[in-house]
């Protein structure tokens, strides 16, 4: 019978295919998991024995998780229909909830991608309602229908010149704080998270770093205690002061 040839990998990408597999896993869950199963078992039946050994060391060795804040199987019925919705370039009707209005809105879209960032399932398509491409979060989703009818995607439509679009459109706030010289060895700890690090002659640290909104910033900041202190803007130094007094009146009321 025909037997077909090894697959002609290097030791390393032998597991970098290992890996994707994982991650595919990890992001997707039950939508790829067989799948992704599935094209392990295949590559392992098929690789040679020095790949092989490779591979099962990587699978003990290396791995990714947490990857998916959100709850994952919460969100596999909507991914699952947006997903196919993007295959067969239906429109929806969903259900979504803003962070600013109480109760979800019905919504038709185009759906043109799904994109996981930022520990988040977002899908983008074309918004009946404001008639432009938008972004919105799977997890804020509550019901999604397909429809019957087939739209044509947008030609002038890219997915990664919107997303880097989307990006630098962003609001950002830059956020000061400093470290005093007793928490300065966080912020090598932390070092990705800041845009620039600038350690001071009397061994304290100053960071910056970009913040959609003030809450977000402020969230940062009391994440690290009395270990920071903000320096500008002065509207986050506000909002920091503010919630530590109503969290400190919280405390003292039960006492």
């Amino acid at each position: 019978g025909y037997k077909m040839p090894p697959l002609v990998f290097t030791l390393e990408e032998a597991v970098a295919v290992v890996l994707g597999t994982g991650l595919v896993q990890e992001l997707w869950g039950d939508l790829y998991r067989e799948s992704a199963n599935g094209a392990l078992a295949k590559l392992e039946n098929l690789l040679p024995e020095e790949q092989t050994r490779e591979v099962a060391w990587a699978r003990r060795s290396l791995a990714v998780t947490g990857l998916h804040r959100a709850n994952l199987k919460m969100q596999t019925p909507a991914l699952e229909k947006l997903r196919r919705a993007i295959r067969e370039l239906r429109s929806v009707n969903m259900l979504y909830q803003t962070s600013q209005v109480p109760h979800p809105a019905e919504r038709g879209l185009d759906p043109y991608a799904l994109v996981h960032r930022w520990g988040w399932w977002y899908v983008i398509g074309l918004c009946h309602v404001h008639n432009e491409v938008r972004t919105f979060r799977v997890d804020r989703i509550s019901e999604v229908t397909l429809s019957e009818n087939i739209f044509v995607k947008s030609t002038g439509f890219d997915l990664q010149a919107y997303l880097n679009m989307e990006m630098q459109s962003q609001p950002q706030i830059t956020a000061r704080l400093k470290f005093d010289v007793a928490s300065a060895n966080i912020v090598s700890g932390n070092q990705s998270y800041w845009q620039n690090v600038e350690p001071q002659a009397d061994g304290s640290v100053e960071v910056t770093f970009l913040s959609p909104t003030l809450e977000w910033a402020a969230s940062t900041v009391l994440m690290y205690g009395p270990a920071v202190e903000v320096l500008e803007p002065p509207a986050l130094r506000s909002m920091v002061a503010e919630w530590l007094e109503v969290t400190i009146r919280k405390y003292n009321e039960k006492e």
